[in-house]
């Protein structure tokens, strides 16, 4: 594993007051190649126990759904559109009637519908089905303890794997305002694992929640949270240690982007969220799954997906936000 850098420890040196805020991360750096089943990767084989189901998920998953409009909705619709581009020239001043009245004929006519499609004038609405043999999940993560020392390793077990339905859900039981793919997280023992599984793809996958595979190349690293996780006055000093070194705290020094396993989430799209367990502990921060770059994942659009654990039992179930 490649050595530290020692950037925050300077600021903790200078610092001592953010100690107990500095956590342990490591950093897995992917990149494109053909991982073997006994190592950690992305989107590789996977081993797996003899006699296990491979798993699947029976959803419900969304599904994306096209209703024709009548013409005579979309003629309704044309005209509408025709009324706002001429009031927008005119720069009327007395459209908030027409406004407000046409709002609700559109309203009525995509009916509840999310999307309108004006080229083949349809709604696009997506709707819950549910799936049964099931979907196959797909082998996301395997990572070995051995490159992971940081995370927190069940007594006897030392391969940890993520796996998840490659399908769009909502609203996953305890996931409030979530929309992606369903996650599992299963933690072994490398003496159980007496088979290679070859990843499987089901043919309905979304496309962008199927990784590519790739290496890792992990590096540990220790970082701060995210300045609303910080007393204001301790922020302040710290924010100030960065610029009289030539840095920028967030990304830097704080909350580190990439595919990520534990550290501190950042909160870069919304007002930091408590995502609590249902025992009522406060979650940390698991793993980060970053869109884009080798693995080619795009969650959440070009977001992270972040998986938080429950400190006190990690087999209570995971907790799941996208940034």
């Amino acid at each position: 594993m490649t050595a530290v850098d020692p950037t925050v420890e300077a600021l903790l040196a200078g610092i001592p007051a953010l100690a107990p805020y500095a956590r342990k991360a490591v950093l897995l750096r992917p990149k494109a190649g053909e991982p073997s089943s006994d190592a950690s990767h992305i989107g590789g084989p996977m081993l797996w126990p003899g006699d296990e189901e491979w798993p699947r998920c029976q959803g419900p998953h969304m599904v994306e759904v096209r209703e024709k409009l009548s013409d005579a909705d979309r003629e309704t619709l044309q005209r509408i559109d025709r009324d706002w581009r001429a009031r927008r020239a005119g720069k009327a001043h007395d459209a908030y009637d027409a406004i407000r009245k046409e709002a609700e004929i559109r309203s009525r006519i995509m009916d509840g519908a999310d999307v309108l499609d004006k080229v083949t004038w349809e709604r696009i609405r997506q709707v819950p089905v549910s799936s049964v043999p099931g979907v196959p999940l797909i082998g996301v993560l395997q990572l070995l303890k051995q490159d992971v020392p940081v995370a927190d390793w069940p007594e006897g077990r030392d391969v940890l794997q993520v796996l998840w339905c490659p399908q769009e859900h909502s609203e996953l039981p305890g996931q409030a305002h979530y929309w992606g793919p369903a996650v599992e997280v299963h933690y072994r023992s490398a003496a159980s694992l007496a088979a290679v599984r070859d990843v499987p793809v089901p043919v309905d996958a979304v496309a962008s929640y199927v990784p590519r595979p790739c290496l890792l190349d992990p590096v540990e690293v220790t970082e701060l949270p995210a300045q609303d996780e910080l007393p204001a006055d301790l922020f302040g000093e710290a924010k100030a240690w960065a610029e009289q070194h030539g840095i920028e705290y967030h990304r830097t020094l704080a909350c580190l982007e990439g595919w990520k396993a534990g550290g501190w989430p950042s909160w870069h799209l919304t007002d930091q969220v408590p995502i609590d367990c249902a025992c009522g502990a406060t979650t940390r921060l698991f793993l980060t799954v970053d869109s884009g770059r080798d693995p080619d994942l795009n969650v959440g659009r070009f977001g992270e997906l972040r998986i938080f654990t429950c400190p006190v039992d990690a087999s209570h179930p995971l907790r799941l936000n996208i940034q």
